[in-house]
């Protein structure tokens, strides 16, 4: 398997590969023969890249066919899609897996949330002339940075990798740089529709027994509210809740309870409904093939044969897939159908329930309560009865404490004393998620579950990365600010500094006009160097991070 990156300019380009398997870097510049051998001794590879499936593959495939990669390259850029620009690149088959898949942010971002430096090259790309040698080194130096940054995100995301060869297993090699949503059409030969004018003519599950929410379901079955912009707001069980097309919500918010929760999450919800109720895309002329990779994944997982996990992909990719018009999958009278059953159903359950416990919050497929001892064996009738009737299974957590801002961000501790958190204010951070002022999280966390104050775990924190907020700009902005000088960069690592120092902005493309960056302090000092081993400075702005997460503490309490 190999990792690379490829640098287009005028009259220069080059790669830098690493070979995984034997630990080695090579750089190829300017020598198409070089290359050409190189492809002829790897071709049956794997070729890795971040963003390789939209760029790279395209510039290997173009210097090989004799085309000007710098004329591609813009064509890219500009917006073109590679594989239309010439007929010629059907001849070179390259198999292309794409980091980027199943990630959101520059490679750049996720450097910069790794610790390492985000520093570019001084070279620019639109340079009209031939690089010097100096110049290229400079470049060749920036592009095997990059190389190396992609092999540690790689390695982040492995799971991600195993999970698409278990998919090119279930279907063809061909298919590698395709997303895991595409490949689940393929896995269940779906034949797309013609047309679907259908998508509000849906109804009610045969199962399904409302009493007192019944008006909710009715508000489902009103022509005038078929518009996803429509939604209902409504009292369930003493909580607010929404009713969508896309989904449902409620929580008790701000909110702070001890001992007798109970968490019950509908297993594979949609999955289960699809198979269940019939409710599959039509595009797939064989429902019967969606079930045998279920029973086959239940297989498979009680084996721990790894294939399980691509099989579970297929089964949880499918009904995104049915709301999107470019998937053969696309069928979104079924997905409307999936989602109002899933909703109606956990609100039959709550119905049922909600004279013998308290609500805390429902989400998409499951709800959180607090028990009453006393009622304790009459809840577990209840739950059987409706998964008997339902065929839906309900999956069980004990919790022992939680602390809610709302269904979106919450900590709960189970019966084990291990946390499990959600929300962008409270999550446990990965590697590639340490990007937005981790310090805050931290301390929140310490704040609630140990009752350590938020200056205490603030000030003894002597880690600069734990104090980092990565930025970066979108295609709306072409230039980021510091005071008034113009950066180098297009992503920025920075912190919260004293008075004496400037902020940062970012410039429109069109109107030009200097816009502050979303959330940054008011001074900041930037350092885009590797900082795994710095020390906080002492013109940190600690106090920023305090009143900050001092005043998201407050949210939840």
């Amino acid at each position: 398997m190999l990792i690379y990156d490829c640098e287009v300019f005028f009259k220069d380009w080059l790669f830098v590969i690493a070979d995984l398997k034997n630990k080695i870097f090579k750089t190829i510049k300017n020598n198409i023969d070089e290359l050409r051998a190189f492809y002829e001794a790897h071709k049956y590879e794997i070729w890795a890249g971040y963003n390789a499936k939209n760029y790279d593959q395209y510039i290997v495939k173009a210097i090989l066919t004799g085309h000007d990669p710098y004329k591609v390259s813009k064509s890219i850029i500009a917006g073109e899609q590679g594989f239309n620009y010439s007929d010629d690149f059907r001849l070179i088959n390259l198999y292309t897996y794409d980091i980027y898949n199943n990630l959101t942010h520059s490679l750049k971002f996720y450097e910069g949330s790794l610790g390492d430096s985000i520093e570019e090259s001084s070279i620019p790309f639109d340079i009209d002339r031939k690089l010097t040698d100096d110049e290229l080194q400079e470049v060749e130096k920036y592009c095997r940075h990059d190389v190396e940054e992609t092999v540690k995100v790689f390695f982040e995301t492995l799971p991600d990798f195993e999970a698409q060869l278990g998919l090119v297993k279930l279907s063809r090699p061909q298919y590698l740089s395709k997303t895991q949503t595409q490949m689940s059409a393929v896995i269940l030969k779906a034949e797309k529709m013609s047309e679907c004018r259908d998508e509000f003519h849906i109804d009610l599950p045969e199962t399904l027994k409302l009493t007192k929410y019944k008006y909710i379901a009715d508000w489902y079955m009103d022509y005038k509210n078929k518009d996803y912009e429509k939604s209902l707001t409504t009292d369930v069980a003493g909580v607010e809740h929404s009713f969508a097309w896309g989904g449902l919500h409620g929580a008790k918010e701000h909110y702070h309870i001890k001992d007798n929760i109970l968490l019950m999450d509908v297993a594979s919800l949609y999955p289960s409904l699809m198979i269940r109720y019939d409710l599959l895309s039509r595009a797939v002329r064989k429902p019967e093939i969606y079930k045998e990779l279920r029973d086959k994944r239940i297989e498979y997982k009680k084996q721990h044969n790894p294939l399980q996990l691509p099989l579970k992909l297929v089964l949880n990719k499918t009904y995104g897939a049915m709301k999107d018009k470019n998937n053969p999958l696309y069928d979104p009278r079924q997905a409307n159908r999936v989602c109002v059953y899933g909703q109606l159903l956990i609100l039959d359950l709550i119905e049922k329930l909600e004279d013998y416990c308290e609500l805390i919050q429902t989400n998409t497929d499951g709800i959180f309560i607090r028990y009453y001892d006393n009622d304790l064996e009459t809840i577990n009738d209840i739950t059987k009865e409706w998964q008997s009737r339902t065929g839906l299974s309900l999956e069980f957590t004990k919790a022992k404490e939680l602390w809610q801002k709302d269904v979106n961000n919450y900590i709960l501790k189970l019966d084990d004393d291990s946390l499990k958190s959600k929300g962008g204010y409270v999550k446990k951070l990965s590697s590639l998620d340490y990007a937005d002022m981790p310090i805050t999280n931290i301390a929140i966390t310490e704040a609630l579950v140990n009752n350590a104050p938020i200056e205490k775990t603030i000030n003894e924190c002597g880690r600069l990365i734990d104090f980092q907020m990565v930025c970066k700009i979108t295609g709306k902005f072409d230039a980021i600010f510091y005071g008034d000088k113009q950066l180098n960069e297009k992503c920025v690592r920075v912190f919260a500094g004293d008075k004496t120092l400037p902020n940062i902005t970012k410039r429109h493309t069109e109107t030009k006009v200097l816009h502050k960056i979303s959330n940054t302090p008011e001074h900041v000092f930037i350092d885009n160097s590797d900082i795994h081993d710095k020390p906080a400075p002492d013109n940190l702005d600690r106090q920023f991070y305090i009143d900050l997460a001092n005043k998201r503490l407050k949210e939840f309490v």
